[in-house]
């Protein structure tokens, strides 16, 4: 077991050389508008997550997927120069659900937004049911009958 804080520094090491070799030296046309956001490692150093976001519609992000599935081999070699450990980690290309959980939040909050300007139309105009202070005042404070 590694110790957490170099297992970090590994993943983060990962991250700066997949996306360097992504944006620099892997020459395929099916690669999309990718950015890699998060690698995760095991704790034995044996196996990277690597979490990515592509821009575009779902045909741009099954061709960048096609792409780094087929390129994955490259870009482990790259990795294992870079890093210099004993052992390279395999390389797993999970699509990030980032953008799908930001659109489902900004949907809510706009739901919401509306919700809001609509009850502020229909408080508009409303009036008190009784009076207007509806809290008892001490005999002193009464207006003389």
């Amino acid at each position: 077991m590694a110790d957490p804080a170099r297992a970090r520094k590994i993943a983060e090491r990962i991250k700066a050389l997949v996306a360097e070799y992504l944006e620099f030296r892997l020459k395929d046309e099916r690669l999309g508008f990718i950015t890699v956001t998060d690698v995760r490692v095991t704790g034995d150093l044996q196996h990277a997550s690597v979490f990515y976001t592509v821009f575009g519609d779902e045909a741009a992000r099954a061709d960048t997927e096609a792409a780094l599935a087929d390129n994955r081999g490259r870009i482990r070699s790259h990795v294992g120069k870079g890093l210099g450990i004993r052992l390279t980690p395999s390389l797993e290309f999970i699509p990030d659900a980032i953008p799908e959980g930001a659109a489902n939040i900004e949907a809510a909050l706009a739901a919401a937004k509306e919700r809001d300007a609509e009850l502020a139309r229909n408080a508009g105009g409303a009036a008190y049911a009784g009076d207007a202070d509806p809290y008892r005042k001490p005999a002193e404070d009464r207006p003389e009958e």
